[in-house]
């Protein structure tokens, strides 16, 4: 045989979507994980013309799952970015949209049993060491798709998944503050540089001359303010104790700007290469936990909501996003919980294949 077959289950979790794995159907080690992942979704071409990867970071991302190690979880989640074009795997970060559809494809792949109308997964996030709750519908027992739960940057409607993070603060860095300041200054620019369920780099839009209202296709035909951005993210990541972050996709950035369709504040996410055409689910929490604390970039850019938990509403390019967030402000800003809504469909499985000369199965 020319190639090896790896069974998965393909899915769209929130706005992304991407090959879900068994973990024990792929190699250990992650040199040659790496290379099967890129082979897959077919990463080195921009249309992913030789993969089952849709041309965008938003869909060439991967999740593997298997039973939880640990007596809090019931599954364990290992996700790796694949990059479209470069040939790269990120095994650094996590996914909140593909998170989404952890909980379903774990039953699919008959991971979990389903457990009355409404089942209750525990997710460990191996990459970061977040634990989520998710809440999947399975009225009767049986797992479902189909709903009335609309999500921005989705068409139609489907089954809610409902979805709580804890222990997301400072996960890939040790600290709600990296940088051990509410406020650093890169090139003439203000940032916040923190790190609540992804490590990000914050600014104002307007501090880059942008409304912060700008289109996807805007911002992403605007290189001379990616090729800035860049350079603030890499020295903002090694003063965030990340060290070089040339070749890795965290921590991300995000421009802020007043609200201007009626919800707390408007946001632009960067993968960071390019726009995000939606918001991510971890990248939500963090903006939203920007927003939230006083004395960082969102000062003047929004009446901050009193009490806890506070709804936030991030305006995004495709609509909005609700984060409610449980906090306490008692020493310093501390996050407890955030909990989002997003749903998931299944939209095929199978094998996907890979040359026997990057990896010939297991037992090889």
């Amino acid at each position: 045989m020319t190639q090896t077959g790896i069974p998965f289950v393909f899915m769209r979790g929130g706005t992304s979507r991407g090959p879900y794995f068994r973990r024990e159907d792929l190699p250990e080690d992650r040199e040659t994980l790496a290379q099967v992942l890129v082979s897959a979704v077919g990463s080195g071409h921009a249309l992913n013309i030789d993969g089952i990867g849709g041309g965008a970071a938003v869909t060439t991302k991967v999740a593997m799952l298997s039973k939880a190690k640990d007596n809090w979880a019931d599954i364990d989640y290992f996700f790796a970015q694949v990059s479209v074009e470069d040939g790269l795997v990120d095994f650094k970060p996590t996914c909140g949209n593909i998170l989404s559809g952890v909980g379903p494809a774990a039953i699919e792949m008959g991971l979990l049993e389903p457990d009355q109308d409404v089942t209750r997964i525990r997710i460990n996030a191996v990459n970061t060491g977040a634990r989520i709750e998710a809440r999947i519908q399975t009225p009767e027992g049986r797992l479902t798709y189909a709903g009335e739960t609309a999500i921005a940057g989705v068409p139609g409607q489907a089954a809610a998944v409902e979805l709580t993070f804890m222990g997301v603060v400072g996960t890939a860095t040790g600290a709600f503050l990296p940088t051990g300041a509410l406020r650093d200054s890169f090139d003439g620019i203000e940032v916040t540089c923190m790190d609540v369920a992804m490590p990000m780099v914050i600014a104002r839009a307007q501090d880059f001359g942008l409304t912060g209202y700008e289109t996807v296709q805007e911002l992403d035909a605007n290189t001379a303010f990616f090729a800035r951005m860049e350079a603030i993210r890499i020295a903002a990541g090694e003063k965030m104790g990340m060290g070089d972050v040339t070749r890795s996709v965290t921590p991300k950035f995000g421009l802020l700007a007043p609200a201007s369709g009626g919800g707390t504040i408007a946001a632009r996410y960067f993968m960071p290469w390019n726009t995000h055409p939606s918001m991510a689910v971890t990248g939500a929490q963090c903006l939203a936990s920007c927003a939230l604390t006083p004395a960082t970039v969102a000062d003047g850019l929004l009446e901050r909501p009193e009490g806890s938990p506070a709804q936030v509403v991030l305006e995004h390019p495709s609509g909005t996003i609700d984060v409610l967030v449980d906090f306490s402000t008692e020493d310093g800003f501390d996050l407890r919980a955030a909990g989002l809504v997003r749903t998931a469909r299944k939209l095929a499985d199978g094998n996907v294949y890979v040359p026997s000369r990057i990896w010939a199965g297991l037992g090889s």
